[in-house]
This record gives C-alpha cells, sequence and structure tokens, in this order.
C-alpha cells in the first residue's frame, strides 16, 4: 500500500509543477488575475497534499494500521475533487460551459477530505508505547 501513496504523490506532485508552470508561463495572458490566482490556490493545495500523501505512506509502512490507510485515501480524492474542481472550473468557464460555477461546490468537499485526513492521521500514529512495524509490501 505504501507504494501505492508513493506513486500517487509523486504523480500528483509532478503534475502540480506541470499546472504551475503553464499557469506562469502560458495562462497569464489568457486568465483573469482572480483565476490565475485560483489556478495557483489549487496547485499550492495539491502540492502541499502530495507531500503529505507521501508522507502518508512513510507513516503507513512503518505502522500499517488502517486509519493512516484512510488517511492516504482521503488526501488521495481531497486532492482531485480540491485542485481538480478549480482547475475543472476554470477550463469549463473558458469553454463557455454553461454553469460551470457548478463544479464550484465540490471545491469544500475536497477541503474537508483533507481536514478529515489530517485528523485522522493524527490518530494513527501510535503513542510511544507500540513498536515499529515493518511492512513487508
Amino acid at each position: 500500500m505504501h507504494r501505492i501513496f508513493y506513486k500517487a504523490a509523486s504523480l500528483f506532485a509532478a503534475l502540480a509543477v506541470i499546472i504551475g508552470a503553464f499557469g506562469a508561463h502560458f495562462l497569464k495572458d489568457i486568465l483573469l488575475p482572480q483565476e490565475l490566482e485560483s489556478v495557483q490556490t489549487g496547485v499550492t493545495y495539491q502540492m502541499t497534499h502530495a507531500i503529505a500523501l507521501f508522507i502518508t505512506g512513510f507513516i503507513y509502512r512503518a505502522y500499517h494500521n488502517v486509519r493512516t490507510k484512510v488517511a492516504g485515501y482521503l488526501f488521495f480524492v481531497g486532492i482531485v475533487l480540491f485542485s481538480g474542481s478549480i482547475y475543472l472550473r476554470i477550463l469549463l468557464k473558458h469553454l463557455d460551459f454553461p454553469k460551470s460555477n457548478m463544479v464550484t461546490f465540490i471545491t469544500p468537499i475536497g477541503g474537508a477530505l483533507f481536514i478529515i485526513g489530517w485528523l485522522i492521521l493524527m490518530f494513527a500514529i501510535p503513542s510511544s508505547g507500540r513498536k515499529y512495524h515493518q511492512s513487508n509490501e
């Protein structure tokens, strides 16, 4: 399982760099300043939670518990919903898709998943009395 988290985190981080560079060098002439700021927000949260997903992989490898796995899934889905909905809303708006702002309702769901993931991760780390578990995954 930890390898899946590592690979997903690496992909999300690479995509964050690509989207950030694309925004900085190409979209700045196309998007309104507030839209460009929204893209930057999506990129920042995507990169932050890609790193969190990577760390979750290390924690899962060390302690191998269900809570860590759940936190990882929440970070994964949170990235897709939070950052993905920001990117999708701006894309649909520029394609003149009717009701493109409806996608905005997905963003806070992704944000809530981030928060829940962090809280679950906090409880996934055992107290000092529990021994380190070496996973064979």
